[in-house]
């Protein structure tokens, strides 16, 4: 069994992303990462290229992310139980594993959705908008909003009726519904995705690009009009 290994850039660029989700994580044996948040209402999953030859895990991603860019091109071992050794030239760091128990985790059972009410697309330069929006105008909420025959994606601040707005149409609808999402929720890497809602309050945001899905908890206070 191989226990040595690279990370490529895309590795990288997913762990980065998760430790935003939760800066612990547990990596499982294979090449499938998952994370959960605390509050346990995102969970994320990638496909990965490498291949970990054991279960580990990470206490502070932010901090093992950071200590590995110290290196051009580090070299992880894997052969010892409780650390892995971190090689490059002449330099080693050993990075003690944390202990599984003390990490939130996602479940091991598949997710699926328990319903799949609304579907659309939403691409790359609008989900950068309405984040950008939604930071320039202090909105903390995203609606997905179906009303007079178009589906719209709102960024506003539902408990005022007076705060700004900025909606961008994604799709077409014969349904009425509007559900809600906090904007801190949406951490998920810039791309385009194919979104479906389940009225049930969970939502499923798959990468176009990346073999990568966001599981994304609702607001209780959605709303949706068969």
């Amino acid at each position: 069994m191989n226990t040595t290994m690279t990370l490529c850039d895309n590795t990288l660029m997913v762990l980065k992303n998760f430790a935003g989700i939760n800066n612990s994580i547990l990596v499982k044996k294979g090449s499938k990462l998952r994370t959960m948040s605390v509050a346990k209402n995102i969970l994320a999953e990638a496909d990965i290229n490498e291949d970990f030859p054991r279960e580990f895990g990470i206490y502070d991603l932010n901090q093992f992310l950071n200590g590995l860019s110290l290196h051009q091109d580090p070299n992880l071992d894997f052969s010892e139980d409780t650390y892995l050794t971190i090689r490059e030239g002449q330099r080693r760091v050993k990075y003690f594993f944390a202990d599984p128990q003390v990490i939130v985790s996602p479940p091991e059972k598949e997710i699926n959705l328990p319903t799949q009410d609304v579907c659309f697309q939403i691409e790359s330069i609008t989900l950068d908008k309405l984040l950008k929006a939604a930071a320039v105008y202090q909105l903390p909420d995203l609606s997905a909003v179906g009303k007079d025959g178009v589906i719209k994606l709102v960024v506003r601040d539902k408990k005022n009726d007076t705060s700004n707005e900025f909606a961008i149409v994604v799709g077409e609808t014969d349904k009425d519904f509007s559900f809600n999402f906090k904007v801190e929720n949406i951490r998920i890497i810039p791309g385009s995705y194919n979104v479906v809602i389940s009225s049930k309050l969970l939502s499923k945001f798959t990468n176009e690009n990346l073999s990568l899905v966001y599981y994304i908890a609702l607001e209780p206070d959605s709303v949706f009009n068969q």
